[in-house]
């Protein structure tokens, strides 16, 4: 259905594709409030409870990863897309933004 990877290996991806001039589809479902508290670069906030008025918003191309807070709500937009909307290539970030900023990692 979907994969799961770290907060370092998504770091790793993020840098690789900075470094590229581009930009993962990286998608934030957590609550406007927790995505201007900090979030990671380049994410585009898309709160779990809108997903299914905006899966037209998430690409159908390429790798999508999905992050929240924890892993938990990541995981289950990363459900979703993959049982009712078909979508592939789809990785929810283990950890979330809290392992994100456990490693020190940038956030806007």
């Amino acid at each position: 259905m979907f994969d799961a990877i770290n907060v370092n290996e998504l770091y790793l991806r993020w840098s690789q594709a900075r470094e590229k001039g581009s930009t993962l589809n990286l998608i934030d479902v957590r609550s406007l409030e927790e995505y201007q508290s900090g979030h990671v670069p380049g994410a585009q906030l898309i709160p779990l409870h809108t997903l299914m008025a905006r899966v037209s918003d998430i690409p159908e191309n390429g790798d999508v990863y999905l992050i929240c807070r924890s892993g938990a709500r990541s995981a289950q937009a990363a459900d979703y897309l993959a049982r009712q909307c078909g979508r592939m290539n789809l990785f929810n970030i283990q950890g979330g933004t809290m392992a994100w900023l456990q490693q020190g990692y940038p956030v806007d």
